[in-house]
């Protein structure tokens, strides 16, 4: 039988918030067995980029990655942040180690194609180093990874936070059985954007064709939902979006994703 292994990640707004934070570490360092942390922060990095006067450009709600942008996110992602969670976690007697994909070799991307847009230093993942975060897991460390990937030619990239959780917790699944969490500021996939206790607690294949069919499911929702499907199709066991309390089962109401 494979260990368990929980792949978390946790949103901008819990990021930005001191207090949710802290509640969302907390939890998270008192979550039993194998676990991992995915974040972004790009709040934090738009609002540094902004002080040192370098524009945020951004096509259809996402990030075209300049080589001035991408420095403020390699010292805001990587730095910053990373540092803060993990400093955090330590406090918490959870002994966490801030990683980029290019740290150990982790994560390997590749440029995205130019196409109708040039997202710029965006990275597609082409690979993950599962037996390298294997390594530290068993060596009682906690991987806490931040959205930066990198091509093995010195070259660095901003990567879809979500995407990075997705294809890390795909890689893991050959060894762990394997959950991935996606914790942001609503309960779950919502019926109705209105209504924050209209959650749909189960999202099977069937289902999900469903919901999009009926428009349910659409705008910034559909890429989170590609990559939840597409980690199911690859051996990850189960996937939870909603509150963060949800990783120590303090929420009630979720959505679970299974094929």
């Amino acid at each position: 039988m494979k260990p368990k292994l929980s792949v978390v990640k946790i949103g901008g707004n819990i990021i930005e918030n001191e207090s949710a934070l802290c509640d969302f570490l907390t939890d998270f360092a008192a979550m039993e067995g194998y676990k991992i942390l995915v974040h972004g922060g790009g709040r934090t990095a738009t609002r540094i980029a902004e002080q040192l006067g370098v524009p945020a450009q951004m096509v259809g709600g996402r990030r075209i990655t300049t080589r001035e942008t991408l420095d403020v996110i390699v010292m805001v992602y990587g730095g910053l942040t990373n540092k803060n969670i993990v400093s955090l976690l330590q406090s918490l007697d959870c002994n966490a180690i801030g990683l980029s994909g290019a740290d150990g070799n982790t994560i390997v991307s590749d440029k995205r194609p130019v196409k109708d847009i040039d997202y710029g230093y965006a990275g597609d993942i082409k690979q993950v180093n599962a037996h390298a975060v294997k390594a530290l897991l068993e060596s009682n460390m906690t991987p806490v990874f931040c959205a930066i990937t990198h091509d093995k030619r010195g070259q660095l990239f901003n990567t879809n936070a979500d995407t990075i959780a997705s294809e890390v917790a795909i890689a893991m699944s050959e060894h762990f059985e394997t959950s991935l969490y996606y914790c942001f500021e609503k309960k779950g996939v919502l019926r109705s954007i209105e209504d924050d206790n209209s959650v749909i607690e189960h999202i099977n294949t069937e289902k999900y064709e469903q919901l999009l069919a009926e428009n349910i499911i659409a705008d910034g929702m559909l890429p989170k939902m590609h990559n939840c499907f597409n980690a199911l199709q690859q051996h990850v066991s189960k996937v939870h979006i909603g509150l963060p309390g949800m990783i120590v089962g303090k929420e009630r109401l979720f959505t679970t994703l299974t094929l």
